[in-house]
């Protein structure tokens, strides 16, 4: 169900530092760093294992998180922007390819009736 979930930070070189040190021993590390360039907004970093960043820290708004759901395919992601808008949410990227995640990542944004970052995504190529 859930893909990754993101949290808001004040301090992305803080926050940085004390989630290295402190998933350190749980065997999480960096799997992932994108850049203010490529996001369109500030940089973010995703911690996890195995090469998927499944946890991810960067700036925000505080008391906004990002949680992102798992679709089993484009349309699928597709389909729940269309529902998230017609419910009241609002658009905070339409459905599409990501590829600075990597070349498959299809996903879609929305913002829900408290402010959060809502997505869905498909890793898959259809």
């Amino acid at each position: 169900m859930i893909d990754h979930i993101g949290i808001p930070i004040s301090e992305h070189a803080r926050s940085r530092a004390f989630y290295i040190a402190a998933l350190a021993p749980l065997g999480y590390s960096i799997q992932m760093e994108v850049s203010a360039e490529q996001t369109g907004k500030d940089a973010a970093t995703g911690f996890g294992a195995d090469g998927k960043p499944s946890f991810w820290i960067g700036a925000g708004e505080p008391n906004r998180a990002h949680v992102a759901f798992l679709a089993s395919s484009r349309a699928a992601v597709d389909a729940f922007y269309r529902a998230a808008l017609a419910a009241g949410g609002q658009d905070n990227g339409a459905p599409g390819l990501r590829p600075h995640y990597h070349a498959n990542y299809y996903g879609a944004f929305v913002i829900d009736p408290d402010g959060h970052n809502i997505e869905a995504v498909c890793h898959g190529a259809e």
